[in-house]
């Protein structure tokens, strides 16, 4: 398991000596709590990216990786879509960035376009997998929104077909599921993928529940290759931060 998942317990010791701001200086406070948020979380998936695709310690880099949150609203679009911007920007290769969380889709909002067709129509017809995606920023990185699912069972051998058809086609495919202890098929995406990265919000995933989402990947034989701590309310001291 990553050394990120260190992160929650620090933050839960921050949080017991804690003291709110005076009222008149808090929505200053919350200003700077944002932007070092967002630079810090910013650093760990561009840390995250570099560990995964540009200098990984395994034999084999991951193709298809799988970000999932422990549960719903902890900003696993988020960190997935700057995920493959990060990757994209390395310029390894081609990226594409699947949305498969039919229940909650949210990419294309991050990248300012249309649902149009995409990952669930795909799944229903034998055109070309290319005819489903379309480039978003620069030469490398492409979108397949979610596109709109019926009330029907995901077919496991199809979900297998169309996303090796995407490896076929791109060097990378990053897909963001659902939260694995949101919905059941969240589990039979991520094993379709080389691996899984955990996404778990700060002040919102209570142990237990990153633990039990842990046992479900692992249960399902999909290897985690890392964990995100997202949405910290106020940022650990600098000096601590680069010790992790």
């Amino acid at each position: 398991m990553s050394r990120n998942f260190d992160l929650l317990g620090i933050t839960e010791h921050m949080q017991d000596a804690y003291q709110p701001a005076s009222q008149e200086s808090s929505w200053v406070n919350e200003l700077h709590e944002h932007h070092d948020h967002r630079a810090m979380v910013d650093d760990e998936v561009m840390k995250l990216v570099r560990r995964l695709f540009v200098l990984p310690d395994v034999t084999q880099t991951p193709e298809s990786v799988a970000f999932c949150g422990v549960e719903k609203g902890v900003g696993c679009s988020w960190v997935c879509a700057n995920a493959s911007r990060m990757l994209a920007a390395q310029g390894l290769g081609t990226v594409c960035i699947v949305d498969a969380n039919f229940y909650s889709p949210s990419l294309h909002h991050h990248f300012q376009v249309g649902n149009r067709a995409g990952f669930a129509e795909s799944l229903k017809n034998n055109d070309s997998v290319r005819d489903f995606v379309r480039r978003v920023s620069g030469p490398n990185l492409w979108l397949m929104t979610s596109g709109h699912i019926e009330k029907e069972t995901l077919n496991p051998a199809r979900l297998r077909t169309r996303l090796n058809e995407l490896r076929n086609e791109f060097d990378f495919v990053l897909i963001d599921i659902p939260g694995i202890l949101s919905y059941g098929d969240a589990t039979l995406l991520a094993h379709l993928s080389d691996g899984a990265v955990l996404v778990v919000g700060s002040n919102m995933t209570r142990r237990e529940s990153a633990r039990m989402a842990k046992e479900s990947l692992e249960a399902a034989s999909v290897p985690i290759l890392g964990a995100v701590l997202n949405k910290r309310l106020f940022p650990i001291p600098e000096a601590i931060y680069r010790k992790l």
